[in-house]
């Protein structure tokens, strides 16, 4: 370490004006229009500055104990100016000093008193000091910690001289104003390596590197895509969803907060990465990108005719039977027919358990089955008719009945035509009767997690509005089921959702929640931001954050670290992923002024 050595990491900057002008020099461009010095601040135009220093450190630092300054979200400047020693010097200083202390104490004990704990405790620690100078192992610097802060009004400058005292005091470090040198420390925390204020404690090498790394809210990693800025020191939040134990993610926002536009932009980066995409649009908001990257959109509607037959039987993994994988579909296809028929009786349940097996059995499927390759699927109208020759079943029978002959038919009684042969496929749910809504989102996803289950492949499956299906129990429960099986079969599901009270009061809400490594929360509603509140341990300033962020401004939680979030996207992405109507209306006049002038 070179002699008066400066660390000085420049944490923020003053905001400059803009730097319009013609014929100025450069000082004239970057100066601020008038400065002022008092003895406790400076003002610089409309900005307010005041520099601490610390002055008194405790008899022991805690690793990372300067962290909570460096990512308080205050604008600022801190300077670390470190002075090696001559060894050989504060050798001599600390013998003079060790012969002071054990003089009083032995006067002390000649007059008969108590001893004192404080200079027992000095004569130890000057001890140890000066062996581990002597052995190399240690060595010894005079240090300076200034901060300069930022504010745009005198009495913010004052609250935040209390938020500043409030953290380093809790620790019994204490900090002053350097009050009438206000100019030298303002100076100091520039990045000119000038320590005018010159208010210096002696450390050695341990308590020094106590306050080394900076340690800031920081979730860049080496791999993975770019999320957007991180707002608490303006670097870039690049992450691999799929790093973490799962790759679960869910998103809370109101509307126009820019949930799906943060999505969309996640899927059109993840593309690039080989990931395969599935999308349950409930809005049709995912159509433009998907023709733009050249997806498959599967329209689901009563009058499509794209068809999606729910007794389709995934294909048995290696490592299970296919008793296993025809028992797990009848209860998948249970939780779907009691969405269909509402409220089941124990006894309704029981019989549609048994009908569902003899469903299977008349295509001669059954548990005992070693090959289904060549065999056709039973339909929903097969279904049918084994209720109709039960007892007991009436009641059913007029309820499937509306699926199969009524009005919903041609809905779930075909086979399916639909392939998952494309890298994005967007299922559009938004023809779909808002009865039905839940219904066809239970049925894609259910086909979509029958062929997850046959194969290993990075994918992810966005579920928007999830509300609509988690108001549901059978519903929320499948949707959890996915959240907690994911992990086994490299999927990522994210969860999305405008209707946070109606997410959270399911008895799978809070799960699905905890079993998603990734969180991201946008602008809040003021009705639900106490429960986003308490389900996330926000802080009160982070709960106001989220009632007054911007449009596409954030919180993002990776397992136990969150930072506040700007998400960032070029003007091609913009083009490709934007749900704003006015920018819509004017890329379709774009498109048409281009095509007139061909």
């Amino acid at each position: 370490m070179n002699e008066d050595q400066q660390l000085s990491p420049q944490i923020s900057t003053v905001p400059i004006d803009s730097l319009a002008g013609e014929n100025k020099s450069v000082d004239e461009l970057i100066a601020p229009p008038s400065i002022t010095i008092t003895a406790n601040y400076i003002q610089m135009g409309d900005t307010f500055a005041r520099t601490f220093f610390i002055a008194t450190y405790p008899r022991f630092l805690t690793t990372g104990w300067f962290s909570p300054i460096i990512n308080i979200d205050i604008s600022f400047d801190a300077s670390i100016y470190i002075h090696p020693q001559d060894t050989g010097q504060i050798l001599k200083k600390l013998r003079d000093k060790l012969a002071k202390l054990q003089a009083q104490a032995m006067e002390d004990q000649a007059k008969g008193k108590v001893r004192d704990p404080i200079i027992e405790t000095a004569i130890g620690d000057i001890e140890m000091l000066r062996d581990k100078l002597q052995q190399g192992t240690d060595r010894f610097f005079q240090i300076g910690v200034y901060i300069t802060v930022y504010a745009k009004t005198q009495q913010e400058l004052n609250e935040i001289e209390k938020q500043l005292k409030g953290m380093t005091e809790s620790q019994m470090i204490y900090i002053k104003p350097a009050t009438f040198r206000m100019k030298e420390g303002f100076n100091s925390t520039l990045p000119f390596n000038k320590d005018e204020l010159g208010v210096l404690t002696s450390l050695d090498t341990e308590p020094i590197s106590s306050m080394f790394p900076f340690v800031s809210y920081n979730l860049t990693r080496d791999k993975g895509i770019m999320y957007g800025i991180n707002l608490h020191n303006n670097s870039l939040i690049i992450f691999d969803r799929f790093s973490l134990e799962n790759a679960n993610s869910v998103v809370f926002a109101k509307s126009g907060a820019g949930k799906s536009y943060t999505i969309k932009l996640e899927l059109l980066r993840s593309l690039m990465f080989g990931v395969d995409e599935f999308i349950i649009d409930p809005e049709n908001e995912f159509k433009y990108l998907c023709d733009t990257v050249g997806g498959t959109s599967v329209k689901i509607s009563i009058a499509s005719s794209n068809h999606i037959n729910p007794f389709d039987l995934p294909s048995p993994r290696p490592d299970e039977s296919f008793a296993d994988v025809l028992r797990s579909h009848i209860t998948v296809l249970t939780g779907l027919i009691r969405l269909m028929l509402g409220d089941l009786t124990p006894q309704e349940e029981a019989i549609i358990d048994e009908a569902l097996t003899q469903t299977y059995a008349i295509r001669d499927i059954t548990y005992n089955t070693k090959d289904t390759t060549n065999m056709a699927p039973p339909m929903m109208q097969d279904f049918q008719s084994v209720l109709e020759g039960m007892t007991g079943t009436e009641s059913l029978v007029v309820r499937v009945r509306k699926y199969t002959s009524g009005t919903f038919a041609g809905f779930l009684n075909n086979p399916t035509n639909v392939l998952l042969d494309n890298q994005f496929i967007v299922f559009s749910v938004r023809d779909m009767e808002e009865e039905l809504r839940p219904i066809a989102m239970y049925l894609v996803l259910n086909f979509i997690w029958t062929q997850v289950r046959t194969s290993l492949k990075k994918r992810i499956l966005v579920v928007d509005e999830a509300w609509t299906l988690m108001r549901h129990e059978a519903g929320a429960a499948f949707l959890f089921g996915i959240a907690k099986r994911a992990r086994k079969y490299y999927l990522g599901l994210t969860t999305i959702s405008q209707d946070v009270p109606d997410m959270l009061s399911s008895t799978y809400g809070k799960p699905i929640i905890t079993n998603s490594s990734m969180q991201i929360l946008l602008r809040q509603s003021p009705a639900s931001i106490d429960l986003i509140q308490q389900v996330f341990n926000l802080t009160d300033s982070e709960k106001f954050f989220l009632l007054e962020a911007k449009v596409g401004h954030g919180l993002f939680f990776v397992g136990t670290g969150h930072v506040a979030i700007r998400v960032l996207a070029s003007y091609a992405e913009d083009q490709v992923i934007t749900s704003d109507p006015r920018q819509l209306l004017e890329i379709e006049q774009a498109k048409k002024d281009l095509a007139g002038a061909q």
